[in-house]
C-alpha cells in the first residue's frame, strides 16, 4: 500500500506524500476541472458560456494526467438519479484507470434552492429563507439537500449565497439573503452547519462585493470604501468561516476599487487566509480566472490570468482548464511562476480528496439511486415556504372566505414563478420542454381551488409578465367588478441572463413592477372591489402606488415547488403568517433602492432632499391574525466595559385568538461613534412560538463585541459610549428602548470576537 492510500495517517501527511510522486504536469492538473459534455449545456447556465463552451475537449485529452473537479454531471442536462449516478461511476472509473496515480475527481454541483438536477425538490429562493428567520429550519433544509447530493456521488455544494444585498435591482437579490449582514451570516452559518454534517463541502460565495456593483448591473465594478467592506460586506463569510465550518469559497466575478477579486492577493489570502485561519479550497467562479484576461484586461494571455489567480489564492479553475492547463505548466518550468504556489494549490486540494475518501484504495462510488423528491423533502419545502409568507397589510379582508373569486394576474396560474433562477425547471428545462418542470408544482389557482372548494373561483390573466400587453386588462377588471373578491398575483418569473425579469444577469432599471403589471393593478383597485394583491418576486417591487387602496398586500419571494399551496393556506387563514422582511419594500420605483442600514445622511433629511427615502414597509415587518404584546424591557447592567457582556431581556404575549410564531427583533443604536454609523442595526433576533393568550421572556447574551465596527484607522474596535437598545417586530416598531454605557479604553476587536448573539425563550405561567 502506497503511502498516501494509508488511512492511519492525517488527510495533511496522505497529501503531502501523494504530492512528492507528482509530477508538475500532474500537480497543475488537479487545479484543474472538466465539465464533460458541455456542449450539450441546455440553457443560460453560466455567464458567456457559447463563449467559452463552444466545443468540448475530448474527456481522454482533459484526464490525462488528472483531474481535479467534475462539473455538473447530473446538472447540465437533463438526466435521471439513476442515469447521473451511472456517468459519475463511469467517468470515476475512467480517470482513475486511465491515469497514472487513479485519483478520483471532486464531483460538484449548484444546490442553492435544492439539488439542481431533473427531479429534485424545489425549495424556496434564499430570500425566503431569509423571511422566516428561522436558522434551525434553514440547517434542517441544507442537512436534506446535503443527503441527496452525498447519495447520489455528489461531494461539493456550490451553495451558500453571501452577498448582502446593497441595491434591490441587481438581478441577483433573489439569490440572497437579504440586507443585513447579521441575518445573512446567521442563516448561512445554519446552511454551512446544515450541508457541511452531511459530508458535503459548502461553497461560500461570492467573495467579496458582488452585490455592491454600480447601478446594481450584474458583473459591474465595485467601487465601495474599506470600511463599508469590512463592516457589511465580510461579516457573513467570516462567520460561515469560523461558525459555520465551510470547506470552500468561490471567488466574486467583480472587480474591486480596480482590482479583480480572482486577482486580489489581499482578499483571497490576506483577508481570508492570514486573518482568517481559513484552511480549505477556493474555487473560481466559472471562467472568472479566464475573464483576468478577456474582461478585466489584466492580463495578457490564459498562462498569465492563471498565473495571477494561483498567486492570489484561487486553488482550482472551474467549470473547465482553460488557464490552469499547458501555458501555466510552462510558466512555472521557466522559474515566472514559483512551483511551491502549485504545490500550495494541489496540497489543499488533495487534502480535501483525502478527507472524502477519494485517496482510499477502496474509492469506489457508493452512490446510489434515490427518490429526490420525496413526501419528506416536498413538505419540508412546504414548511419553509409557509414561513417565508410575508403578511405587508391587511384591512380584514384576509383571511378569505368562500365567495366569488377573482384571481387576476399574469403570476396566478404560472407555476414557474414560485421558482429560482438556479432551480433546474428555470435553469435548464426551458430548452427541453419534454420534460415539463421535472415535478409537481401546483400554480395559485390550483391550490386556491383545492383550499376553498366551495368558492367559485375564476381565473383571468389580464397582462403578461413583462410584455407590454394591454389587451385584456380591461376584461380582467370587469371579472373583478362582478366578484366579491380579487386576488391580484403579481410579480417576477426567474431566469437567466435577460430570459426572466429577476435572477442572474436580469437587473431592473428601476423598481416597478415588471411590464404593464403596475397599470394592471391601477384597473383592479379602481373597481371598488376588494383586492388582496400577492406579489411573488425576487426582490422587492415598490408598492406605494397602490398600497392604499389594496385591502391587502402579502409578499412572497420565490417560495419553490410549495409555494402555490403555501400562499393558499395564508390567504384562506389555514396558516396564520409569520415571515418578516428580509429587505425593505419600497414606495417609489425610483427613489432610493438604499437598505435600511443607513447612517444619519442615510435618512430622511426632513426637507433638505426632496427625495424621501423612508420604505413603505421597513426591514422585519410582516404582520399576522393575531397581535402580540411587548413589554418589561430589563438589562442586566446600566453599564459593562468594553471587553464585558450584558443579558436583554422582554415579555412577549400572544394577544390575540390564534396560535402563531412571533420574530423577536433587537436593534442597538451607536449614538455618537468616531465614524458614522447605521441609526439602527440587527444583533439578535428569535422566532418564538406562542398560544393565544400565552407568553415567554425573550433574553438575549449580548457581549461587548457586537457593537464592534471599522474605526477611522481601519482596525475594528469596540469604543466606550452610549449604545440604545431598542427591541420590537420591526426595524420601525420598537415600544421597547433601554441604553447601556461602554466603559473603559478603546478595544481592539480580532477575529476571534463574538460574531453571534444567543437567545434563550422561556415559556410564562
Amino acid at each position: 500500500m502506497t503511502r498516501w492510500h494509508d488511512r492511519s495517517l492525517s488527510p495533511a501527511e496522505r497529501a503531502d506524500a501523494l504530492l512528492a510522486e507528482m509530477t508538475l504536469e500532474e500537480k497543475v492538473a488537479q487545479l484543474g476541472s472538466a465539465w464533460p459534455g458541455n456542449h450539450e449545456i441546455s440553457g443560460n447556465v453560466a455567464p458567456m458560456q457559447d463563449v467559452f463552451a463552444r466545443g468540448e475537449v475530448p474527456f481522454d485529452q482533459a484526464r490525462a494526467n488528472g483531474i481535479g473537479h467534475l462539473t455538473r454531471p447530473f446538472g447540465t442536462a437533463p438526466v435521471s438519479a439513476a442515469e447521473g449516478v451511472a456517468q459519475v461511476t463511469a467517468l470515476q472509473s475512467d480517470i482513475v484507470s486511465e491515469t497514472r496515480l487513479g485519483i478520483p475527481a471532486i464531483v460538484h454541483e449548484e444546490c442553492l434552492t435544492g439539488f439542481t438536477t431533473l427531479g429534485a425538490t424545489v425549495y424556496p429562493t434564499a430570500l425566503a429563507w431569509a423571511a422566516t428567520f428561522d436558522p434551525d429550519l434553514v440547517e434542517r433544509m441544507a442537512a436534506v439537500i446535503g443527503e441527496d447530493l452525498r447519495t447520489v456521488g455528489v461531494h461539493q455544494g456550490l451553495s451558500p449565497v453571501l452577498d448582502v444585498v446593497r441595491d434591490y435591482r441587481w438581478g441577483r437579490t433573489e439569490e440572497t439573503l437579504g440586507e443585513d449582514p447579521y441575518l445573512v451570516g446567521m442563516l448561512g452559518t445554519a446552511y454551512v452547519r446544515g450541508l457541511e454534517k452531511t459530508g458535503i463541502i459548502a461553497t461560500l460565495k461570492h467573495f467579496a462585493g458582488y452585490s455592491a456593483s454600480r447601478a446594481a448591473r450584474n458583473h459591474a465594478p465595485v467601487s465601495i470604501g474599506p470600511r463599508e467592506l469590512r463592516d457589511v460586506i465580510l461579516p457573513p463569510f467570516e462567520m460561515a468561516v469560523r461558525d459555520g465550518g465551510a470547506r470552500s469559497v468561490m471567488n466574486s466575478y467583480t472587480d474591486l476599487d480596480g482590482v479583480p477579486a480572482a486577482a486580489s492577493k489581499a482578499l483571497l489570502t490576506g483577508i481570508l487566509r492570514d486573518e482568517w485561519d481559513f484552511d480549505g479550497v477556493v474555487v473560481s467562479d466559472y471562467w472568472a480566472v479566464s475573464f483576468l484576461k478577456s474582461m478585466h484586461r489584466v492580463a495578457a494571455s490564459a498562462g498569465e490570468a492563471g498565473a495571477l489567480a494561483l498567486a492570489a489564492g484561487i486553488d482550482v479553475e472551474l467549470p473547465d482548464t482553460l488557464c490552469y492547463s499547458k501555458e501555466l505548466t510552462e510558466l512555472v518550468r521557466s522559474g515566472e511562476v514559483p512551483e511551491e504556489l502549485v504545490d500550495r494549490s494541489a496540497r489543499r486540494l488533495l487534502r480535501q480528496k483525502a478527507e472524502l475518501g477519494l485517496l482510499d484504495a477502496d474509492w469506489a462510488p457508493r452512490a446510489a439511486p434515490v427518490d429526490l423528491d420525496s413526501p419528506g423533502n416536498r413538505a419540508l419545502a412546504r414548511e419553509i415556504a409557509e414561513k417565508s409568507v410575508v403578511l405587508l397589510a391587511n384591512d380584514g379582508t384576509l383571511p378569505l372566505s368562500a365567495g366569488k373569486i377573482a384571481v387576476v394576474g399574469p403570476c396566478a396560474d404560472d407555476p414557474r414563478v414560485f421558482l429560482g433562477c438556479y432551480s433546474y425547471p428555470n435553469h435548464v428545462l426551458p430548452r427541453h420542454p419534454e420534460f415539463g418542470l421535472g415535478v409537481s408544482v401546483p400554480s395559485l389557482t390550483e391550490a386556491l381551488r383545492l383550499e376553498l372548494p366551495t368558492a367559485e373561483i375564476s381565473l383571468h390573466e389580464g397582462c403578461p409578465i413583462l410584455d407590454e400587453d394591454r389587451s385584456g386588462i380591461a376584461s380582467a377588471a370587469a371579472a373583478a367588478e362582478a366578484a366579491d373578491v380579487c386576488v391580484a398575483v403579481v410579480g417576477d418569473r426567474a431566469g437567466m441572463f435577460g430570459s426572466g425579469t429577476s435572477g442572474e444577469g436580469c437587473d431592473a432599471p428601476d423598481l416597478s413592477l415588471p411590464g404593464v403589471q403596475d397599470e394592471l393593478l391601477d384597473a383592479l383597485l379602481a373597481t371598488g372591489i376588494p383586492v388582496v394583491v400577492v406579489v411573488v418576486s425576487g426582490r422587492p417591487y415598490a408598492l406605494g402606488r397602490h398600497a392604499g387602496r389594496a385591502a391587502a398586500l402579502v409578499q412572497a419571494f420565490l417560495p419553490g415547488e410549495e409555494g402555490g399551496c403555501a400562499i393558499a393556506g395564508i390567504l384562506s387563514g389555514r396558516t396564520v403568517p409569520s415571515g418578516k422582511l428580509p429587505v425593505q419594500i419600497p414606495r417609489t420605483p425610483g427613489g432610493s433602492p438604499g437598505t435600511y442600514l443607513a447612517p444619519p445622511l442615510g435618512r430622511d433629511s426632513e426637507g433638505i432632499s426632496n427625495l424621501d427615502p423612508t420604505p413603505l414597509f421597513p426591514f422585519g415587518h410582516g404582520l399576522s391574525y393575531t397581535t402580540f404584546a411587548y413589554s418589561d424591557l430589563r438589562l442586566s447592567a446600566p453599564e459593562i466595559p468594553t471587553d464585558g457582556a450584558l443579558s436583554i431581556s422582554v415579555t412577549v404575549r400572544n394577544t390575540g385568538e390564534r396560535a402563531a410564531d412571533e420574530i423577536v427583533q433587537l436593534y442597538l443604536n451607536d449614538v455618537q461613534a468616531q465614524v458614522t454609523r447605521p441609526v439602527q442595526q440587527l444583533a439578535g433576533f428569535a422566532r418564538v412560538p406562542l398560544e393565544p393568550g400565552r407568553a415567554a421572556r425573550i433574553t438575549f447574551a449580548l457581549h461587548a463585541d457586537r457593537t464592534s465596527f471599522t474605526g477611522l484607522d481601519l482596525r475594528r474596535i469596540v469604543e466606550p459610549g452610549t449604545i440604545e437598545v431598542l427591541i420590537g417586530p420591526s426595524a420601525s416598531d420598537l415600544p421597547c428602548t433601554g441604553s447601556f454605557e461602554l466603559t473603559g479604553p478603546i478595544r481592539e476587536a480580532g477575529h476571534d470576537r463574538v460574531l453571534d448573539t444567543p437567545v434563550s425563550i422561556v415559556p410564562l405561567e
